[in-house]
């Protein structure tokens, strides 16, 4: 049973780090391919992130479950794991602040210069503030991360005296 839950937890963090590591390079790659239809390549990165943060939180659920499961069973410490669990919590708050306010502004902005932003003047308001909004987005998947490696880090030295 303990190895169950401690590669159920590795998995679901592996997963969602792993998508959150590599998520840059899949948006640069399409907007690399797709260069001149920046419309296009936005659209599909849009529909990969959606995807991105669904698994996010799937994963996180499943590490909070698991990490409940082994302090109940005396696996982790039960005081140590608090840290790791605000760390994850955070990090599903972030996802879902990311997917529920950020990203539909990012579209309110998108819609209201016309449906391609980047066809819109330098000036126009909705393209600054979709700039605005990408960047914002771009920090927060960055700071998930970060909490996701803290989160690591900690869970390291959860280990109970009486496993």
């Amino acid at each position: 049973m303990k190895t169950f839950l401690r590669s159920l937890l590795s998995v679901a963090l592996i997963v969602w780090l792993g998508a959150e590591a590599f998520f840059p390079v899949v948006a640069a790659t399409v907007f690399g391919k797709l260069q001149p239809d920046t419309h296009t390549a936005g659209t599909i990165v849009g529909e990969l992130l959606r995807i991105l943060h669904g698994t996010g939180l799937v994963a996180g659920m499943i590490s909070l479950a698991t990490i409940t499961l082994m302090a109940a069973k005396h696996i982790f410490d039960p005081r140590k794991v608090l840290m790791p669990m605000g760390l994850l919590i955070a990090m599903m708050g972030l996802t879902l602040y990311s997917q529920f306010g950020i990203i539909p502004a990012m579209e309110q902005d998108r819609i209201s210069v016309g449906g391609d932003v980047n066809a819109a003047a330098l000036s126009n308001p909705g393209r600054i503030d979709f700039k605005r909004l990408h960047d914002r987005s771009e920090r927060v998947e960055g700071l998930i991360l970060l909490l996701g490696l803290a989160t690591i880090v900690l869970l390291a030295r959860v280990e109970s005296v009486e496993s």
